[in-house]
Parts: structure tokens; sequence; C-alpha cells
């Protein structure tokens, strides 16, 4: 058990930053019908990104995996703080540490509201999340959009 206390606290002293590079090329708005009801409409958001980042430092000997992900943080037209997860991978060695990645978003991106209207403009942020063998979980943050990225207006969705 000792040996077990030893291990996880050396981890909390090894702090290596990863670099990287987030960029939004674009972002769209279509309105669209839900899945669950065909009369009601709601917005749906597509993020078009490019991401280079360099997670090789993370890795030593009691590194299991990293999770990525790629969050979008905006504050709703009635004030509410929202996180949206919209794009993951799991790295599990440090041969597929190296990421670039060019694409969208992979999950659903919408409103509770159903509509993006008016709200403010959404900034994005490429997080990890380490998992050791041994030990607690360690957060942080490799890249973020230089600038907020506005909502365009609409389009209509066939």
């Amino acid at each position: 058990m000792a040996l077990l206390a030893a291990i996880a606290l050396s981890t909390l002293v090894f702090n290596a930053q990863p670099t990287g590079n987030l960029a939004v090329a674009s972002v769209q708005v279509y309105s669209s019908n839900t899945r669950r009801y065909a009369t009601k409409r709601q917005d749906l958001t597509f993020v078009d990104f490019n991401i280079t980042a360099d997670f090789t430092p993370l890795f030593n000997w009691n590194t299991k995996q990293i999770f990525l992900y790629l969050q979008a943080e905006y504050n709703s037209t009635i004030g509410v703080k929202n996180e949206v997860v919209i794009w993951d991978r799991i790295i599990r060695r440090k041969e597929e540490a190296n990421v670039n990645f060019v694409g969208k978003n992979k999950y659903n991106f919408r409103d509770l509201s159903t509509s993006f209207k008016k709200t403010p403009p959404a900034s994005y942020s490429l997080q990890y999340n380490v998992m050791p063998y041994v030990g607690m979980l360690t957060y942080g943050e490799a890249a973020r959009s230089p600038e907020p990225v506005a909502f365009p207006p609409r389009k209509t969705r066939v």
C-alpha cells in the first residue's frame, strides 16, 4: 500500500505542459427538425476546426491513456454558462501523441433554447485528462481559440 501511495504522490510532482494550436475554420448554423417532434425546429451548429498538438510530454511510466476533448464555451441568451463537448479522442500510446486533425464536430452541438439567435460568441478550447495507472486524474488545457467565434445567421436544412 505504501508503494502505491508513493507512486501516486510522485505523479503529482510530475507536471509537463503539452503544446498545441487550435483554429476554428468555420461555424455554420442550420435549422432542422428535431428527432422527437417532427414539427419542432431546432438549431444545429457545425464547427470546422484544425488541431495541432503534441502530448508526448504527458506520457511517463504511470500514464495509461490521455483523453482529449474539444469544448465550446458560451453564455446562453439568459446568461447561463454552457460548456459543450463537440469532439473527443483517446490516446493510448506515446507514438499517437502528436495530433494533427482537420475536421468537424463529432457530436451534436445544439442549445436547449432551440436557437442560437442572439447568442454571444463561443470560445473553443482543447482540454485533456491524463488517466494514470495509479493515482489521481489530472486535467489541463492544451490550446484555445485566439478569439471567440460568433454564431452566424441560420440556414434552413431540408
